[in-house]
């Protein structure tokens, strides 16, 4: 837990105050820092905040295109579907899931790669998944890169203001942060070079794997439906790269309590199921909570998994070896017959309880 706390590089206005509870900046802190940690030119180290934002602004123009160029019904459902479902998907099932809960492993590199490499490439490994351990580490308080209670913009921006990892490691703690990486594939700088770029990942490394990333789905889409359909698949891409910065607001109920009984069962955080997420990525975010490490978050029959359902596939032809599942251990504890046992206990505690008291 220590080391979780002061993994992350703080924000000038802090965690928490000096008696140790949370900060909420102002939206005008938020935007200075944002904006600040963006500039590559006054701080090398900012590169890879940078990055994430700059691949957000070179898909802008593709949409712009598809609205007033190339639109047709047709490209819009496509593009609804690549943006809400297959980029949203692939979250769940390679940031989410693999990079940082190790839910499942790969029988090879191979599959690995391909994995990844499934979408267009903008979210770096490393921002979500080192962000993502003190995420659950410290949900909903002093230190969670991506706090509801701070507010929307708090979240939005979180990426570049909060989730980079701290730049004044020692050896021994950068170490320890490698290692909650070292399954992703993600070359790692030595120590030498995190002191110069302030990152685990390589500048050079990045930016060679992005452009062929981007290079391979631009000459794939191009060829399944030329010019008008890398607009529209571009363009989406770069609408759910900005979108999904919104889920941890709405997934914490936006700082309030909105968990509901029967269906929020984890009560350590104001983590909550939410239909649209869930059918559209498998990010059943409650159940998540409660089994970080499961492969699988829809539990219930009505909880649609598109994660989990590419994970299965991938293992019934040889291509995952081995992943966690929780749903067995959800039904146990949280099924129709634990609950109704739960509230014939409860009702009992309560008849001697009140015996107790008038005898």
């Amino acid at each position: 837990m220590s080391f979780l706390k002061n993994v992350l590089e703080p924000p000038s206005y802090g965690w928490r105050d000096e008696s140790g509870n949370f900060t909420k900046p102002c939206p005008v802190q938020i935007s200075k820092e944002f904006f600040s940690r963006l500039n590559v030119f006054k701080n090398k180290k900012n590169w890879l905040s940078f990055i994430s934002w700059f691949l957000v602004l070179c898909l802008a123009p593709f949409f712009v295109l598809f609205i007033f160029k190339y639109f047709t019904v047709t490209r819009l459902i496509l593009a609804f579907v690549y943006s809400m479902i297959v980029m949203g998907t692939h979250g769940t099932i390679w940031h989410h899931r693999y990079c940082t809960h190790r839910a499942y492993q790969f029988s090879n590199k191979f599959w690995r790669f391909i994995t990844q490499n499934l979408t267009l490439k903008i979210i770096p490994e490393e921002i979500y998944a080192i962000s993502h351990h003190v995420h659950h580490a410290l949900s909903d308080q002093p230190g969670d890169p991506y706090n509801a209670q701070g507010g929307f913009l708090y979240c939005f921006l979180a990426d570049v203001n909060h989730q980079p990892i701290a730049r004044n490691m020692n050896e021994k703690d950068y170490s320890k942060c490698v290692k909650l990486m070292d399954h992703t594939g993600v070359h790692p700088n030595t120590y030498a070079q995190y002191k110069k770029f302030g990152s685990i990942a390589n500048p050079l490394r990045t930016i060679i794997g992005i452009i062929l990333n981007w290079g391979f789905w631009f000459t794939v889409f191009y060829l399944a439906g030329g010019f008008g359909l890398v607009c529209a698949l571009f363009g989406a891409a770069g609408f759910w790269a900005v979108g999904v910065r919104t889920f941890n607001y709405e997934g914490h109920g936006k700082g309030q309590d909105k968990r509901r009984d029967g269906i929020d069962h984890n009560r350590d955080d104001m983590s909550i199921n939410q239909v649209w997420p869930g059918i559209v990525a498998g990010e059943w975010h409650n159940n998540h909570h409660l089994f970080p490490k499961s492969a699988r978050s829809g539990f219930k029959a009505y909880q649609v998994d598109t994660a989990w359902y590419y994970i299965k596939f991938l293992s019934l032809i040889g291509a995952v070896s081995s992943y966690h599942d929780s749903k067995k251990q959800f039904k146990l504890e949280y099924g129709k017959v634990a609950v109704e046992n739960k509230s014939i206990i409860r009702t009992r505690q309560i008849y001697l309880s009140s015996r107790k008291r008038f005898s």
